[in-house]
This record gives C-alpha cells, structure tokens and sequence, in this order.
C-alpha cells in the first residue's frame, strides 16, 4: 500500500482563544490544544486549524455480502463494495476491530472519485458502504464520496457506532440509502465505563436516521454487561416506539481486546430473541449458527427470504410485498 496522509480542514469545529479548537462533529465536544489530536485518534489541532489526517486513507476494502453488515432488509442476496480507514470517537473494551479502530495506520491514498470508479468496476455491485471502523470520523471524505457515489446512481451504506452530533449527521443523511446503527446497551453506565461514551446520543441518531433511511439495529449482547432481560426489553421497547419494522440484530459476543467475559451462551441469544419478536416484526442473531434467520412476512408468516449463511434467495417477494397476502414488508430490494 501507498503511505500518504492528505490533511484536510476538518468541517466541523469553532475556534477558541490561545489556538485551542473545539471539535463539534461528536459528542465528546473535544477542546484540542495545538498539537494535540481529539479522541478520536484522526483529528489534530495545527496551528489553531482542526485537520482531519485520514483523508482518502483506505486500510481495508472488500466486496462483501450486504448481509455481513448487517443489512437483511437492504437488497438482500446483493453485495457491496466495503471500505474503511483507521480510528474511533469510541473506546469500546471488547471491540472486534481494535487493531484499525484503536490505533493510527498507513494504508493507501485514494480520492474520492477514483473509490467511486473503482465500485462502479465490482461486478454484482449496488454501491459502497463505509464500515470496518467508525465511518463518522472519517466525516470529510464520506461526504465528499456521498456525493459522488450519488451521482452516479449507487448505493450508500454506513455501518456506524451512531456516535455523532445531529448538525453532522443532518448533513450527511441527505446522500445515504442505509445505516446498520451499533446501540452497543440500554444504559448510560455501560457506555460510560464499557465505551467511553453516552448512550443518549446513539439514540438520537437512530431516531434521527429511521425518518430518513433504511435503518436497521445491532446490539452485541455480552456476558454479565448488557444481558439482563429487562434491559433487553427496555432496548425493544424503546425500537418499537419508533417503527416495529426496524430490523433488529442481535449478535453474540466473544473475548476480544481488553475484555475476556465468556460468549454470550446460547439461551441468553434465545431469551433475547424472544423478547425482540413480542415487540418488532423482524428479529435475528448473528455470530453464531443454529438461528433461524430467514425473513417472514409479519401478516401472514409467508417465508419472504431464504438464508443460508451467505447464500440467500428471495422466494415469497414481489417487490417489496409479499406474495401470499399482498401486504408490504420493510425490505428494499
């Protein structure tokens, strides 16, 4: 790969007395001293300019299932052109992408449009998603690819931890088709000791994008952290009073980065799972085999989408409605 870093005017901030800056893309709200980079790793005080020094720098990229986001209800069995930097505004202890989230890498040089050409030449492609690590730190360049990836008729995901303030993210809905959103627990105690972070946000930002985009939730459920069954049901509830219709993924944690909790057993995944589907319509858990995650229409209980791991075929669709009762289902294909 290409070692190059672009420092670009980060698009966000206010400038205070004495060349200190205050980063508003977030709500960490950091006041960075000259010299000094914000949580994030990626953003950096010179000279009284906020610099953004990830721009156009890919770490990782890969043509992927657009289940594996996990997105079942966005053009199911379809794949994406999937890219990411390096960097977080979260310290989550168990993160499953430490080693680009947690620190600062070198990778290759690539402008906005020639990412955007190279998703046009993957066959099988219906656009790009940004994941891997946080996508709303590496806010410039997203827009500036949003943009073009819009002009040419793609498809926009972004996996994200939901950790960014409204004006941004305003800014940014406008140019995306879909958002899987990381809501990591139910409590403001675990964001703060687990992940360095506020819950109250995370929840804006779904409340927020659902009225905007396709939207679907993940929450990893860890052992003796988030699993307790009325906090399970206070994370439904809260969904459903949104939109049933959201999707809603439970996933199953393993031991990673600074945290060796045990994976979540199986019955918690079941227990959880029985509490989404009491309130929303469309309830899965990844991570582990043995789930049923095929896709049914809520009205009739019609099989709609097939799965099998990767393999995923749409049977009981027309459209966007099932062809047994007629009804429309949340799904985009």
């Amino acid at each position: 790969m290409v070692s190059f870093t672009m420092l670009k005017e980060a698009m966000f901030y206010k400038k205070l007395e004495n060349n200190v800056v205050e980063c508003l893309l977030c709500p960490h709200n950091c006041r960075i001293n000259e010299g000094k980079y914000g949580v994030c790793n990626v953003r950096n005080n010179i000279n009284g300019i906020l610099v953004t020094e990830n721009y156009g720098t890919i770490t990782s990229a890969a043509l992927d299932p657009i289940e594996k986001k996990p997105l079942y209800h966005f053009y199911p069995g379809r794949y994406i052109f999937s890219v990411g930097t390096y960097g977080c505004n979260l310290k989550c202890k168990f993160c499953q992408n430490w080693e680009i989230s947690q620190q600062r890498l070198k990778g290759e040089y690539v402008l906005p449009e020639q990412v955007i050409a190279a998703t046009k030449k993957q066959r099988d492609n219906i656009g790009i998603a940004f994941t891997y690590n946080e996508p709303s730190i590496w806010y410039e360049y997203v827009y500036d690819c949003l943009i073009e990836a819009k002009k040419e008729g793609l498809k926009t995901v972004l996996v994200t931890n939901g950790y960014i303030n409204l004006e941004p993210l305003k800014s940014l809905l406008p140019y995306v088709d879909a958002m899987n959103i990381d809501v990591k627990a139910y409590t403001e105690d675990f964001y703060k000791k687990i992940c360095s972070g506020k819950l109250h946000p995370v929840l804006e930002t779904v409340e927020q994008a659902s009225k905007h985009c396709h939207v679907e939730v993940t929450n990893l459920i860890i052992t003796d952290l988030n699993d307790k069954k009325e906090e399970i049901e206070s994370l439904v509830k809260w969904l459903s009073q949104i939109d049933k219709n959201i999707p809603l993924h439970f996933s199953r944690y393993f031991p990673n980065y600074k945290l060796d909790n045990p994976p979540t057993p199986l019955d918690t995944l079941r227990r959880a799972y029985e509490i989404g589907k009491k309130y929303l319509n469309f309830v899965y858990v990844g991570n582990v085999m043995g789930f049923d995650n095929n896709t049914y229409c809520p009205y009739c209980e019609n099989l709609l989408v097939k799965r099998d791991y990767w393999h995923v075929k749409l049977v009981g669709l027309e459209g966007s409605k099932c062809k047994k009762c007629g009804n429309s289902v949340n799904i985009i294909n």
